[in-house]
C-alpha cells in the first residue's frame, strides 16, 4: 500500500499489476475522476457508493474499459472485458473478441 500518492508520482502513471494499492487524497468527486483520469492507462475502474446514480454518473466519465460497482474482479461470461486508452488490445470474453478475428468484405454489384 502507497499512501499520499499523487498523480505525478511513478506509480500513479503506470500500469500496475499485482498486490498493490495507491491511496490518493480527493476532496470531491470531480477530483476523483480527474484523478483517475489523469494516466496513460484505463483498464478497470471501481467504484464504492451507496447512490446507484452516483456509481453510474462516475463510471460513464472514468475512462476505463471495465468498471465495477461495490465489488471487484469479477467478470460475466459474455461480458466483454479490456481498457481504454493504454491499456490492452480489443475486447476479451464476449463476440467482439471474436469478431477481432474476422475480416468483412463488402461487394457493390451493379447490373444493367
Amino acid at each position: 500500500m502507497f499512501a499520499d500518492v499523487t498523480s505525478g508520482m511513478r506509480i500513479a502513471q503506470e500500469e500496475v499489476f499485482g498486490p498493490v494499492l495507491s491511496v490518493f487524497k480527493w476532496k470531491d468527486v470531480e477530483q476523483a475522476i480527474a484523478l483517475a483520469n489523469s494516466t496513460e492507462y484505463g483498464l478497470t475502474a471501481a467504484i464504492w457508493t451507496e447512490n446507484l446514480n452516483t456509481a453510474f454518473h462516475v463510471g460513464q466519465r472514468v475512462q476505463a474499459g471495465y468498471v465495477w460497482i461495490n465489488g471487484v474482479a469479477a467478470h460475466y461470461k459474455g461480458t466483454a472485458f479490456g481498457g481504454f486508452k493504454k491499456s490492452g488490445v480489443g475486447r476479451e470474453e464476449g463476440i467482439e473478441e471474436l469478431l477481432s478475428h474476422t475480416e468483412e468484405k463488402s461487394f457493390h454489384v451493379v447490373l444493367s
